[in-house]
């Protein structure tokens, strides 16, 4: 190939990459971007704010029970979930320096018995507090905000691995396997059906402690996220500084997931983005809340690291649908 002809077709293989990066910048949405729901989310701000647990909590992802009533704050704004149940400790606190400008109060969770009622797992486990929220199509660019508060690392459960989970509840059609009808060249393949798969990509923020990690002795804390097409987790940024952080999911039209943070309670900007995925293959067509996850090594004695969020909210562009005023979510992992 020629000079000419060779730098021809570097230039024009550089636009294609070019444009390509271009539409996938496009294409994403800057979690908080288009209207803010007043109704649901929190500031944790109002004086009679109060978390009714009404044990014990349900555990239905292990042992198949659902135990009524759920627990819910009496905002309407938080509820237990039905598969892993509620967080065994959840407060509104002073909300600590460096946090949102005028924000007095934050709310702290963390938990000790995270799995089965009356029995002890001595595994990791966890529990789950669900955020209110509405159902939109992923048309609407759904998006949810989060400020997440990381404590001194010495005041963190002295265990590698994951500790909190910030995640979104969404939906896709999946089609089931095609199966055959006759033989040879008369073999014929059709689908069985579709139907509605529930999925949560999101955020775990992990800890590698000094005293038992295999990798490094030291102190630190990192994001990983969940996950790419496969499932697999993707490596964030990593934190040596704990305090403050926002942390933002957003679903843009193609039914794309796109993952935001950055140190401190700023809103976030197209420089925050940290990455975009069709996670688990799917492309998501419903988004309708962000929620929690608090994790434990469950000894019945060990409380998880205690996290305090504030200012969590949900934002969309476009029209309005049906409210999930008590939702009946499907979250197990």
């Amino acid at each position: 190939m020629s000079r000419i002809n060779q730098s021809g077709f570097l230039f024009a293989l550089a636009f294609v990459v070019l444009g390509q990066q271009i539409a996938v910048t496009e294409a994403q949405v800057i979690p908080g971007t288009g209207t803010k729901y007043t109704q649901y989310g929190d500031d944790f701000e109002a004086a009679n704010w109060k978390y009714v647990y009404n044990l014990p909590k349900s555990s239905k992802e292990q042992d198949e029970q659902l135990r009524y009533p759920r627990g819910y704050a009496t905002n309407q704004r938080w509820f237990e979930s039905p598969k892993r149940g509620t967080p065994d400790e959840i407060t509104i606190v002073e909300t600590p320096a460096g946090g949102i400008e005028g924000s007095k109060h934050a709310m702290a969770i963390r938990t000790q018995k995270s799995g089965i009622p009356g029995r002890i797992s001595y595994d990791q486990m966890q529990d789950d507090l669900i955020m209110n929220g509405r159902y939109m199509t992923a048309s609407q660019a759904p998006s949810g905000v989060v400020r997440v508060y990381l404590p001194p690392f010495e005041e963190w459960e002295n265990r590698s691995g994951a500790h909190f989970g910030i995640r979104a509840d969404c939906s896709t059609t999946v089609y089931e396997a095609e199966k055959s009808e006759g033989r040879g060249i008369f073999k014929a393949f059709k689908r069985s059906g579709s139907k509605q798969e529930a999925y949560w990509p999101g955020f775990f923020i992990c800890f590698n402690s000094e005293t038992d990690s295999k990798k490094e002795k030291k102190d630190f804390a990192y994001i990983i996220i969940r996950g790419d097409k496969l499932g697999h987790e993707i490596p964030g940024p990593r934190i040596d500084q704990p305090g403050w952080w926002t942390l933002g999911i957003s679903i843009s039209a193609d039914g794309m997931v796109h993952f935001y943070g950055k140190p401190g309670v700023e809103n976030l900007t197209a420089a925050d983005h940290i990455t975009s995925q069709f996670c688990y293959g799917y492309k998501c067509e419903t988004f309708s809340t962000i929620f929690f996850n608090s994790v434990n090594m469950e000894d019945g004695k060990t409380w998880s690291t205690k996290f305090i969020i504030d200012d969590p909210a949900l934002y969309y562009n476009g029209t309005t649908q049906q409210v999930v005023k008590s939702p009946k979510s499907t979250i197990t992992r």
